[in-house]
């Protein structure tokens, strides 16, 4: 049986730039403006990328419910994430997929009756090939 590894992305300069301001938003923490710049993308996208992306959304948006005390949203996201990272391989898009799968199942499975919040340290996204980019206002 052979396995179908979904195709990257083919992605516009102005594109690149976003993906790598929401990368650096994440990084600091802004969950809801990552979630902001990559639906802009992903609002466009079509293909096999586009559950990738969406997925990287649901992330997003499953920290800043953590960050806002509403985990029950948070799991809710991380669930559909978990869900949209099985069909791509352990690297996709420069991006360590295998990595952020297991930090969503061992979030997932601390909700076991507890409150929780968003890790400390706090998570990281890395991404190989993008640009240096501004993440925008700090709102």
């Amino acid at each position: 049986m052979t396995v179908s590894i979904p195709a990257e992305p083919e992605l516009t300069n102005e594109e690149r730039l976003a993906v790598a301001r929401a990368v650096t938003q994440f990084n600091r923490g802004l969950y809801f403006e990552c979630h902001d710049t990559l639906e802009e993308v992903w609002s466009g996208m079509r293909g096999p990328a586009r559950d990738f992306f969406q997925g990287l959304i649901q992330v997003s948006v499953g920290f800043h419910h953590l960050r806002r005390g509403t985990p029950a949203g948070a799991f809710s996201t991380f669930t559909k994430a978990l869900g949209r990272f099985e069909a791509y391989p352990g690297r996709y898009f420069g991006f360590e997929v295998a990595a952020e799968r297991a930090r969503l199942r061992a979030l997932l499975a601390a909700r076991a009756g507890e409150e929780i919040a968003v890790p400390e340290p706090p998570p990281v996204w890395r991404f190989d090939g993008l640009p240096a980019a501004d993440p925008g206002p700090r709102g």
